[in-house]
């Protein structure tokens, strides 16, 4: 299989796992389609790190909301595609908000999946028929999806844009979480000052750490208020530790009440938390231009037919308003777009005002007249009449469609004839 995707210029790929009761995510299966074929791969029965020449080829990988699989990817194969294309991310700069891959599908090529499947047990063994034809209909789609895509975003004149985030999301550090920075998880935690700040950076990286070792997840070792309540009230002994709210036997037995108590100690003579781990705080008198600039910024997103969180999130205008080095804001496309209109907003030589319509328009100051950003006639997305619905049926004996290592049934995705 390998050697056939490896002469492919592009395939399709998902995964199915589960994390809720392990630290680490469990893979149960990987779902891969090309123009000739579509298999499933059984990573409870094969070595799934043959994949890794697969993913540092020059061989386009495409995914659906790949952040999690990226991960799942990294950790059991070792490697993540060297070249990937994102169809929510890309589908974010036409107009549509963090879209699922069924409204993807209703969309671009008029299948609606099933969805009945979606919280099975996928490492059950053996798969059922259901199961499987789920699971192929995840990747089924989306080499015709993306073509789509492109022609889109090559008409509004977008394609870099969204591969310059695709990249950007691809290349994420994605390596073992730092137990030192898991206290800034915790909303609770940060809030903390002193000893208690240092008590709390120690208590949840010992819980971090455990964590990992036992593989499960940080709050069955300790839940987040016990954390936050540990950290200010400092206890000394066994007893004090489990009168705490938040904590009880389960999270004191085989050793941990040891381990806490120690954790507390190591925090209690800390002199300061570590300066670099809190970004710096935003000026106060420049704390209300973030609501008038995220304001904004959601009705560029309207009028622009963007996602607004591709455009800016908070931590992005709170960067480029502290004048950080690498704000998004500050770079790229990105600037280009916002970077003047921004600066003008905040250094008081424009306005935000209401129009008729409830729309939210930048004016300058010196005249009222409007300066908002001028539209470009490509960005304006033409009325579409959406394909008509029709539900997803399996077809037997589609070809090239396969299951690799498992001994459940072949799996084919949802047929579909063409618009209508």
């Amino acid at each position: 299989m390998v050697d056939v995707l490896l002469a492919e210029p592009a395939y399709a790929l998902d995964t199915e796992f589960h994390r809720e009761r392990t630290y680490y995510p469990q893979l149960a299966l990987i779902q891969i389609a090309w123009a000739g074929g579509l298999v499933l791969v059984d990573p409870l029965a094969v070595d799934v790190r043959a994949l890794a020449p697969l993913f540092t080829s020059g061989s386009q990988c495409v995914l659906h909301a790949a952040d999690q699989d990226l991960e799942v990817l990294d950790l059991t194969v070792g490697e993540i595609p060297a070249t990937m294309y994102d169809t929510q991310v890309a589908a974010g700069f036409l107009g549509m908000s963090t879209p699922s891959l069924t409204t993807l599908c209703e969309h671009y090529v008029g299948v609606e999946l099933a969805k009945a499947e979606r919280m099975t047990d996928w490492l059950a063994r053996p798969l059922g028929s259901r199961q499987l034809t789920y699971a192929a209909s995840d990747v089924a789609y989306l080499l015709e999806i993306r073509d789509l895509e492109l022609a889109q975003l090559d008409a509004r004149g977008r394609r870099q844009w969204a591969i310059d985030e695709i990249e950007l999301r691809r290349t994420r550090n994605r390596g073992e979480r730092d137990p030192e920075m898991s206290w800034m998880r915790i909303k609770e935690a940060r809030q903390l000052k002193g000893k208690a700040r240092t008590i709390a950076i120690e208590v949840a990286a010992w819980r971090e750490r455990r964590a990992a070792e036992l593989d499960q997840p940080v709050r069955f070792v300790l839940p987040d208020m016990a954390v936050v309540t540990i950290a200010q009230r400092a206890p000394t002994t066994r007893d004090q530790l489990s009168a705490l709210r938040g904590v009880d036997g389960r999270h004191t037995g085989g050793g941990a009440a040891e381990g806490l108590l120690a954790a507390v100690a190591r925090g209690a003579e800390r002199t300061a938390p570590p300066v670099a781990a809190v970004a710096p705080e935003l000026d106060r008198a420049l704390r209300p231009a973030v609501a008038l600039v995220t304001a904004w910024v959601s009705q560029l997103g309207r009028d622009l037919e963007i996602d607004p969180s591709l455009l800016a999130t908070r931590n992005d205008i709170e960067a480029v308003l502290r004048g950080d080095d690498d704000a998004r804001l500050a770079i790229g496309w990105r600037s280009e777009v916002m970077g003047q209109p921004i600066r003008d907003l905040v250094e008081g030589r424009a306005a935000l005002a209401f129009e008729g319509d409830g729309r939210l328009v930048l004016e300058a100051r010196s005249t009222g007249s409007a300066t908002g950003l001028p539209v470009d006639p490509l960005w304006v997305t033409p009325q579409r009449r959406r394909p008509p619905r029709r539900a997803a049926q399996p077809t037997p004996g589609r070809s090239g469609c396969r299951q690799v290592a498992t001994s459940a049934q072949p799996a084919t995705p949802p047929a579909r004839r063409g618009r209508q």
